[in-house]
């Protein structure tokens, strides 16, 4: 048995635990004694350390399976009939080559006229270089593992300009006719909803006796620093931004979800709440819902149960599957807000209604001159992005009372 199914077994037999702890010490009233609360959230504290634990072995096991493939592609063909050198533009041996050549190399004047000549394709106008194909790739994966939005959400990639998304605003409709009656006109109408680009960037700093030791893996260190700080960025723009100068993020009070649930109790939520939220969504679009929420409320989650003594919540048992509500999936980001009076606190539909538009590819430059005081070089990773979300029907959203 492996340790991730082992630990997810060990949650839900604590989880069964904590349940049956709960019921049997809960009052007439419904309540439980702050001492019996006290121990009920030290189970549930282990929880959530286990479900933390699982989620890092899962990204451990992944790490391993992608470090564990073979460097270079079998020979299956005739010499010289394909293979990786007759791959073109940034996604040629020459030009990923190059660019870490670029990326280590004192002055980036200095290079050979051949590694210049082939960063040309590559050439950004801001004076940067665009990341090679693979490069790009694995940047993507490390984002995606970084952001649950990205995860979720509809993800293209644009050249250039805005890119406009034809919506239907109205749909038309059918009539019963008599005999000889002309049939009516009834059109669909249509609106469009523009996607842009928003500028992200970061700067990364290292010593240069690390960056021209070639022990180090300057390409694995790249890749999950900018993982790190972008897909953070990300993920919060993609839930809170107000659409100024980044995304407009799911919670948008223009162009958010739509709201489903208004609560009863400004600090509280209950499970008729959640259902009334869950059925406040079209049908069509519970098919591929999802639940979002951050681990407070989570917490407050995992104390409903029905009429039957069912517990709304339920812990996956199954590698690489979230817990459920209602069997949804239920996800959880940090940028979800707590519950507070007003408080957008979960939101429920299907998020791949959220379209992602990552714009031309990422750029990188190294900073020769700017930290050579303190022995460092800097590395300046840009990345252009927008995010909308292009059916509000499509989410829908539970909100705190009003205080």
């Amino acid at each position: 048995m492996s340790k991730i199914l082992e630990l997810r077994e060990k949650r839900a037999r604590l989880w069964e635990t904590a349940k049956n702890f709960l019921d049997s010490k809960r009052g007439a009233d419904g309540l439980v004694s702050a001492e019996d609360a006290a121990s009920y959230d030290k189970m549930e504290a282990d929880m959530v350390a286990l479900g933390k634990e699982i989620e890092r072995l899962e990204r451990q096991a992944a790490h391993d399976l992608e470090l564990g493939k073979a460097t270079s592609a079998p020979l299956t063909g005739t010499p010289g009939a394909g293979g990786e050198s007759e791959k073109t533009g940034r996604a040629s041996a020459e030009y990923k080559k190059a660019f870490w050549n670029m990326l280590r190399t004192r002055a980036n004047e200095g290079l050979d006229p051949v590694v210049k000549n082939a960063l040309r394709i590559g050439s950004d106008p801001e004076g940067g270089y665009l990341v090679p194909d693979e490069f790009e790739r694995r940047l993507v994966e490390a984002l995606e593992e970084e952001n649950i939005i990205r995860q979720l959400a509809t993800v293209i990639s644009t050249a250039s300009g805005d890119r406009k998304i034809p919506v239907v605003a109205s749909k038309g409709e059918a009539s019963w006719l008599e005999e000889g009656q002309a049939i009516p006109e009834s059109d669909d109408s249509f609106g469009q909803v523009t996607i842009g680009a928003f500028k992200l960037g970061t700067l990364i700093k290292m010593s240069e006796e690390l960056l021209n030791d070639s022990a180090f893996s300057l390409e694995s260190y790249i890749v999950r620093e900018f993982a790190r700080r972008t897909g953070a960025r990300e993920e919060e723009a993609f839930l809170v931004g107000d659409g100024t100068n980044k995304p407009t993020g799911i919670l948008a009070a223009t162009g958010g979800a739509q709201l489903g649930v208004t609560t009863a109790n400004a600090a509280k939520l209950n499970l008729d709440e959640v259902i009334d939220l869950f059925y406040s969504l079209k049908a069509p679009y519970r098919r591929n819902s999802a639940f979002l929420m951050n681990d407070s409320t989570v917490k407050e989650i995992r104390k409903l149960k029905d009429n039957n003594g069912v517990y709304l919540w339920a812990p996956s048992i199954k590698e690489g599957t979230p817990d459920t509500i209602l069997n949804r999936p239920l996800y959880t980001s940090a940028f979800m807000p707590s519950i507070a009076a007003a408080a957008k606190t979960v939101l429920f539909g299907d998020f791949a209604y959220y379209w992602v538009a990552d714009r031309q590819g990422r750029m990188f430059r190294r900073l020769n001159e700017l930290f050579a005081v303190t022995g460092q070089v800097g590395f300046i990773a840009t990345q252009r992005v927008d995010g909308k979300l292009i059916l509000p029907e499509a989410v829908k959203v539970l909100q705190q009372k009003a205080a």
